[in-house]
């Protein structure tokens, strides 16, 4: 399931990392990739021990806490501490998988990546090229969103970030761990979520209601692994 979640930062919140990162000291890409992915990823990365990147992850940590469509889409157990990338210059990100499990040394220190996320910090009209390609069973995505909107898809999909031709792409990126390992199971929970939650704004009060909820939540109960 690929999700986009609008507006995830606040007008100030985007202001103020935009701010910082055009002030920041950023390193080769490469410096963080793994044996497949160094051959293919031509970026820059400000370091995931930079101070700075702590500071702006935690901003961008405290904007999933209260996004309720974000905590319904990925049950999230574990999410690893935001880093963040440039591309500009012809600078892409070629297809490929991301790990199955990043190590960090800030807390929580290992996280099982079921999702992936993208948010996006550049506007669509600061730059050329640069869509996050996705591909599924139904064939590739192309994403390119508004500035602090988020993409929220599965960890497992190849995927790439097509070649900045102009100006600068900048992005946070992260992963999830959810308390729900199967992408399957957990858009089916999403999906259920999203019904019961359009059902109570319908017909409040309905006696269905409650049996949705229990079979939700028993279905949670089930399923995750904490």
């Amino acid at each position: 399931m690929l999700l986009h979640i609008p507006q995830l930062l606040t007008t100030d919140e985007l202001t103020a990392i935009r701010s910082a990162l055009a002030q920041a000291n950023w390193e080769d890409g490469r410096n963080t990739a793994g044996h497949q992915a160094v051959k293919v990823k031509h970026n820059d990365q400000l370091s995931e021990e930079h101070p700075l990147a702590r500071e702006l992850g935690d901003v961008v940590l405290k904007a999933l806490a209260r996004s309720s469509l974000f905590t319904a889409a990925a049950l999230p157990l574990k999410v690893f501490p935001p880093l963040f990338n440039r591309y500009q210059g012809g600078g892409h990100f070629g297809m490929h998988i991301d790990t199955a499990v990043r190590l960090t040394r800030l807390p929580p220190h290992r996280v099982r990546t079921d999702l992936s996320a993208t948010l996006f910090l550049a506007a669509p009209e600061e730059y050329d090229g640069g869509e996050l390609a996705v591909e599924d069973h139904y064939g590739s995505h192309h994403v390119k969103l508004p500035a602090g909107d988020l993409i929220l898809y599965p960890a497992s999909s190849l995927h790439e970030v097509r070649p900045v031709t102009r100006g600068a792409r900048l992005a946070a990126f992260f992963w999830v761990q959810s308390m729900v390992r199967e992408d399957a199971r957990r858009s089916q929970l999403y999906e259920m979520d999203r019904a019961i939650q359009q059902l109570t704004a319908d017909h409040p009060g309905h006696p269905a209601l409650l049996k949705l909820t229990g079979v939700y939540h028993n279905l949670l109960r089930q399923w995750a692994e904490l």
